[in-house]
């Protein structure tokens, strides 16, 4: 059985299609050992037609006398004069060396080179991170050496308590006045009360 993929087919000039569907991608297979046996056309929605003009040895001839490819961009063509009619076309493509060159270089260049670039992005990401770290840790420590060297070593006293920004004018202890009294009752065994300064109460200085 020889089998022959037309892409594209014209006789004297005129597309040859489908008769079903117009497609013009089809097969002509035929079979058996006697040349003169017409062969059956075949598209790819499986439309079957038998084709009496086009025999087993128009394929033979159409096989031998074809182009061929020998780089990705070449067409395998054929053209051939069968009974005052000329047959002409282009074979469905077979894998060359090219093809199988040109599909590795585009593989490379769209597929594994971006991902070898985002590697060598993320390597390098993770060696400066730790740099980065180690030089700032270094200027931080450089300037607590030199704030302790200037300010003498001398550290804040964490019991001191801080004096009011604005000092009661009334005279009262941190906002309130203890008075001694024998007439309150809540006054106690000392006889004294605390009442609130009226002065830091409208100040807000009061504790």
């Amino acid at each position: 059985m020889l089998t022959l993929r037309i892409q594209q087919m014209t006789i004297d000039g005129h597309p040859y299609l489908c008769p079903e569907c117009a497609a013009q991608a089809f097969t002509l297979d035929g079979t058996g050992f006697i040349d003169a046996l017409p062969v059956r056309g075949n598209c790819w929605q499986s439309h079957t037609w038998e084709e009496p003009l086009i025999t087993l040895g128009v394929l033979k001839e159409i096989l031998h006398t074809s182009s061929g490819r020998q780089c990705a961009t070449d067409e395998d063509t054929f053209e051939i004069t069968v009974g005052g009619a000329v047959l002409a076309g282009i074979l469905h493509p077979e894998i060359t060396v090219d093809d199988v060159k040109q599909a590795g270089r585009l593989y490379w260049r769209r597929i594994i080179k971006p991902v070898l670039r985002r590697h060598r992005r993320a390597a390098g990401r993770a060696v400066t991170r730790p740099v980065k770290g180690a030089v700032a840790a270094t200027q931080a420590a450089a300037l607590t050496a030199a704030w302790d060297l200037r300010a003498g070593g001398h550290e804040p006293d964490p019991d001191r308590q801080p004096e009011p920004i604005n000092p009661c004018g009334a005279g009262c202890d941190r906002g309130w006045f203890t008075i001694p009294t024998r007439i309150h009752p809540k006054a106690g065994s000392q006889g004294k009360i605390r009442v609130p300064c009226g002065v830091c109460a409208t100040t807000g200085e009061a504790d």
